[in-house]
């Protein structure tokens, strides 16, 4: 018996390109054109349930402005050219008060500032005068994809990779893996890869095959 190791995380490396936008196409357009210098407005909010996507797009912004040449802060301490700040509900009160003389730093020097969270400002657990200026710029609830929304990325994604997704397979997976979809497009591509060491087709059975550990006799 042979025990087949597959790695099914999320891509290592955060991509613009690999999110997908769904209703999200304003807060979309607002983050390309920061990217781009285009931006009348640089300081944006982003709010959502976890799993929604917040940090992987703060994460593939923070790459974006890196392979720019700006300098990237990431976590809101140090003034940059771009500042990103993820999980802001969770600051302690030294890091609030850092993040807020930080924030005033880069707004005066037309720097970019972007930050997320669990609430929108005035809901989080934080410095009253730091909430006051996470609302300052634009705030974006961001929108997670719905069952169908997800099912219709997860068949695009497929035919990238070559193969028509089973709407079986596509069920199963919205039903027994992470919900989130990196994830989701983490474990169709690892299910690319084992089908390709297999030499099997895209089958149910061979998911379920996968997410059992990849054991084959």
């Amino acid at each position: 018996m042979q025990q087949l190791v597959l790695d099914i995380r999320p891509p290592a490396t955060p991509d613009l390109d690999r999110f997908i936008v769904g209703r999200n196409v304003e807060l979309m357009a607002q983050l390309r054109a920061m990217l781009d210098g285009q931006a009348a407005e640089r300081m944006v909010y982003v709010w959502g349930t976890p799993g929604s996507g917040k940090s992987y797009l703060l994460a593939a912004c923070a790459r974006a402005c890196t392979m720019r040449g700006l300098s990237v802060n990431i976590g809101g301490a140090d003034a940059a050219d771009v500042v990103v700040a993820d999980t802001v509900e969770s600051w302690s009160d030294a890091q609030q008060r850092a993040a807020f003389a930080t924030f005033n730093r880069v707004r005066e020097a037309g720097g970019l500032w972007l930050a997320a969270g669990r609430l929108p400002p005035a809901g989080l657990p934080i410095l009253p005068e730091l909430a006051t200026r996470l609302g300052w710029g634009l705030v974006f609830q961001i929108q997670g994809l719905n069952d169908a929304e997800k099912r219709a990325a997860l068949a695009h994604h497929a035919e990238t990779l070559g193969f028509r997704l089973d709407p079986q397979v596509a069920d199963y997976l919205l039903k027994y893996t992470a919900r989130d979809m990196q994830s989701l497009l983490g474990v169709l591509e690892a299910l690319d890869r084992f089908s390709l060491e297999t030499r099997r087709p895209i089958t149910l059975p061979l998911l379920r095959q996968l997410l059992a550990g990849g054991d084959r006799s």
